[in-house]
């Protein structure tokens, strides 16, 4: 795979969704599958499988023709053929025996493929690809603006341009049926491209736009999540959750599909709880159901006027249940509560008032002996500072007399020279030979 179309990081600084950073994908782990089969060896008459997975922006994927037996790998940048004319950019998702595996899932043949790869991205494919795709945000932008201008009751949440920056598709929401003639009319003008409106609903918003759950991971829908099925309250009350729509609802406002996960696992412990079992009928008086464990097979009663909550097994509700209808009363309750073992902690962690325990000034000793720690360092270093200064002086006095020795022997330097040239002139004037006029 490309450094430069890497869709999790994979070496790149920074990833993320949106193209931040070298990121092309538009999206992190959106629809990511993994090639459990790249690392195996094919025999050596194996004829690859010649259609290809491209992943387009906002999770959306189609099936290609490698007509050319073009050498793909996932994470290339391909242009294929659109079904209204020019050519799209995408990423190969997959190739191999995998695509095969991913037709049957999705009910398709190979017949069902019809369009083709054209080629591998060019420089100038890429670079016609990003400007388009730069032009996303603003153009929603505007296209949002002519809707209010225009008063239509639609909510634009996405815009998706096409590869050879001819064509864009423009995804709303909308209650109801829309007529937006004359918005497309005006959007032609304003942008001068072809224009495409589709409507999708709330959970399809949300799975082009992606986000964060409440799990504090990313969105099923937008990540792995392609089969939407029906929510409904009936799968909150089974698993004994409180029906809160600002806790149920996810970001596109409907259930959250996460809601039927365990959804199964639930309808088959709630086969041995007792229905119907809001009191049970005692000597002591009417108890009524408080909370159900399913899991543990637990229901805890209470009595009227009594906070204490009594744990009861399940087997021993139907059996006061059977009394109760032949007319019996059981006694207390208590007498029959389930033992319920403690949870094991190590260590109780409870908060303590500590105020007061430890003495005030438990620092100011500490700062007292940094102080009296530092005094005595510049009072040592004073001491040598002083002996050092002191030693200097001595050794200045001591040195006093030859200096001025060697001052008075500079002084007299000059006198001695002058001597000395005094006596060599007259050695001379005695040497000189005489004159043989004057003999």
């Amino acid at each position: 795979m490309g450094c430069g179309s890497c869709s999790t990081g994979g070496g790149c600084a920074p990833a993320g969704c949106k193209s931040n950073g070298t990121c092309l994908t538009n999206g992190c782990s959106k629809l990511d599958v993994y090639d459990w089969l790249s690392d195996m060896d094919m025999p050596s008459n194996y004829k690859p499988f010649n259609i290809v997975e491209v992943k387009f922006k906002g999770s959306r994927k189609d099936f290609y023709i490698n007509h050319e037996n073009i050498y793909l790998e996932a994470g290339e940048l391909v242009a294929v053929e659109t079904a209204t004319g020019g050519y799209d950019i995408g990423h190969v998702s997959l190739t191999g025996e995998l695509v095969r595996m991913q037709l049957q899932k999705k009910h398709l043949t190979v017949d069902d493929v019809t369009k083709k790869i054209y080629r591998k991205a060019n420089p100038a494919d890429v670079e016609r690809w990003k400007a388009a795709k730069d032009l996303e945000w603003e153009t929603m932008h505007r296209a949002r603006k002519l809707a209010l201008e225009l008063g239509l009751s639609m909510k634009l949440s996405d815009v998706d341009y096409q590869g050879d920056k001819t064509k864009a598709t423009f995804y709303y929401t909308a209650e109801g049926r829309v007529d937006f003639r004359e918005l497309i009319k005006r959007m032609a003008e304003a942008f001068r491209i072809r224009i495409e409106m589709r409507q999708i609903g709330m959970r399809q918003e949300a799975s082009r736009l992606g986000g964060i759950g409440s799990c504090g991971r990313e969105l099923c829908c937008s990540t792995w999540l392609t089969d939407f099925k029906t929510v409904s309250t009936s799968a909150a009350r089974y698993q004994n959750l409180s029906l809160n729509t600002l806790k149920l609802a996810g970001q596109c406002g409907k259930l959250k599909c996460c809601l039927n996960y365990e959804l199964d696992t639930y309808m088959d412990a709630l086969k041995d709880i007792p229905d119907n079992v809001e009191q049970l009928e005692t000597e002591r008086g009417i108890a009524r159901l408080q909370k159900t464990d399913i899991f543990k097979k637990l229901m805890w009663f209470s009595y009227p006027n009594d906070d204490t909550w009594i744990p009861l097994e399940i087997d021993r509700v139907k059996e006061i249940q059977q009394l109760n209808k032949q007319g019996v009363k059981p006694g207390d309750l208590k007498e029959i509560a389930a033992e319920i073992a403690p949870p094991v902690i190590d260590k109780i962690l409870d908060y303590e008032n500590v105020v007061g325990q430890d003495s005030i000034t438990r620092l100011d000793e500490r700062s007292r002996k940094k102080n009296r720690n530092n005094r005595n360092r510049n009072k040592n270093n004073g001491e040598h500072k002083q002996q050092n200064n002191n030693r200097q002086q001595q050794g200045l006095a001591n040195s006093t007399p030859p200096t001025a020795k060697g001052s008075e022997q500079k002084e007299s330097a000059p006198q001695n020279g002058q001597q000395n040239r005094n006596k060599n002139k007259r050695r001379f004037k005695g040497n000189r030979p005489k004159n043989s006029d004057n003999g």
